[in-house]
């Protein structure tokens, strides 16, 4: 069963504004994507590093969960190094 948190709600259990709780939210399911497909593939973290053109460490330490100091272009190096494509949908506030 997937559990999905909202930005909104995040932000108010960690005290933090919306944008950077939409941002951690954002990271989380872009790098379980990439865990996802990494699994899949049976690619190392070695790999997965050289094709991000990132260090080996800087990568497991973001698919180990580890989202101090990770930015979202990082994260989305990675999404390519793993062959995948991320999409946004942009709506209007309720």
């Amino acid at each position: 069963m997937k559990k999905t948190t909202s930005a909104t709600h995040l932000a108010k259990q960690l005290g933090i504004s919306r944008s950077r709780g939409l941002d951690a939210v954002m990271k989380a399911q872009l790098i379980g994507a990439v865990l996802r497909e990494v699994t899949e593939r049976q690619l190392t973290h070695t790999e997965l590093a050289e094709r991000a053109r990132l260090p080996r460490s800087a990568v497991t330490g973001i698919l180990s969960g580890s989202l101090q100091k990770v930015t979202i272009d990082r994260v989305l190096r990675l999404v390519e190094a793993a062959g995948l494509e991320a999409e946004i949908k942009i709506r209007r506030a309720a």
